[in-house]
């Protein structure tokens, strides 16, 4: 079949937020995914691309068994635990899951003959880099110094992909990436952790009433407007860089990291304008105090990943982000937010009809 042409690719974490975006995006261009995934944070509903295979990636037996029966070749890596504030107090399960999985998952690999792998890593690489003014962009070459157990392992397991692609003939390519945000406009999947800890999401669900008011962590950054600055990054655009890394010509044991961003940063006070403006209505918030580690500005220099990748944002401003991402919060079909309303019966529409209405000439934000 043509859907197939392109061989069959192992998804590891494909019933997550950017897990399920790029399995749409894998079959979109022909590939066949095969989710594997054990739903412990991610949702069986949003597989709607390719296969589902139940499997924890600290199953070595069942990776294998996965790969062996697909007839893998490549593999993007998704699966991990992402909460930094949990990271903190419970390091121990991110170096379990997050290394000891990836290490699982490598002598899979290894064992069945796979020959790429594209790793879902993180900005949280970088720390705090010094010296940077606001604005200023990130690029690969400079040092890495994580400021939190989550950042540590996702800098571990770079290290250790690297490590094999050199002694085992490997090729990979880890994605950095920044702010992913927004949903897919279908409205089919979306952003639904739980708990949240996203700004764009904690603002519409503060906008539309289904929340607790925002807190700004700091208004008293060296920026712009007082309010830290990050870069957002559409999960859209995010899904088609991962399907672009699959195809970047490497040498046997070849490994690149690469950003994935914008090039471009929003302050808080910003997204919340965007949101305001999207919603038509305020959205209830407070000030508070920094918070420890929080860097003034992270912004991706992306200029690596149009040179390797072929790739470039093209559906990443800021008011598309929103605009997609409150139509999924308005109609969500899978989460926390979906079973609520479920269970009491709230009708979506009238929301969702607000919600368009935000685009229409005249509506006012209250910022």
């Amino acid at each position: 079949m043509e859907q197939a042409s392109r061989g069959a690719v192992l998804v590891t974490g494909g019933g997550g937020y950017i897990g399920a975006h790029t399995a749409k995006s894998l079959a979109e261009q022909g590939f066949r995914p095969i989710v594997f995934d054990n739903l412990s944070s991610g949702f069986r509903e949003a597989v709607r691309w390719g296969e589902f295979v139940h499997g924890d990636i600290r199953d070595g037996r069942a990776l294998r068994e996965a790969i062996e029966a697909h007839g893998v070749r490549q593999v993007i890596h998704f699966a991990s635990l992402i909460e930094v504030g949990r990271s903190v107090v419970r390091p121990d399960l991110f170096w379990d899951v997050n290394v000891r999985g990836t290490a699982s998952l490598l002598d899979a690999i290894r064992d069945c003959g796979v020959e790429r792998l594209v790793f879902s890593s993180s900005a949280a690489v970088y720390g705090q880099p010094e010296g940077l003014a606001a604005r200023d962009l990130l690029a690969e070459g400079l040092p890495t110094a994580p400021t939190s157990p989550y950042g540590d392992t996702k800098l571990a397991c770079e290290r250790m992909i690297e490590a094999y692609c050199r002694a085992f003939g490997l090729s990979a390519v880890a994605l950095r990436y920044f702010n992913a945000a927004g949903a897919d406009p279908s409205g089919l999947i979306g952003e639904a952790h739980d708990p949240e800890t996203h700004l764009i999401p904690l603002a519409i669900a503060a906008g539309l009433g289904f929340g607790k008011p925002l807190t700004v962590f700091g208004q008293d950054f060296p920026t712009p407007d007082g309010a830290c600055l990050r870069d957002y990054i559409h999960v859209v655009d995010l899904a088609a860089a991962h399907v672009a890394a699959l195809a970047v010509e490497l040498p046997a044991g070849g490994f690149e990291a690469v950003n994935v961003g914008t090039g471009h940063g929003w302050s808080v006070l910003e997204v919340i304008d965007a949101v305001e403006r999207t919603l038509g209505r305020p959205v209830p918030r407070s000030v508070g105090a920094r918070r420890p580690g929080d860097p003034p500005s992270l912004i991706a220099d992306p200029s690596r990943a149009r040179d390797l990748l072929g790739w470039s944002p093209a559906c990443s401003s800021l008011d598309q982000i929103v605009r997609d991402a409150a139509r999924w919060h308005s109609n969500q079909r899978y989460g926390r937010a979906a079973r609520a309303e479920s269970a009491s019966g709230a009708q979506d529409q009238p929301r969702m009809a607000e919600i368009e209405g935000g685009d229409r000439p005249g509506v006012r934000s209250a910022v």
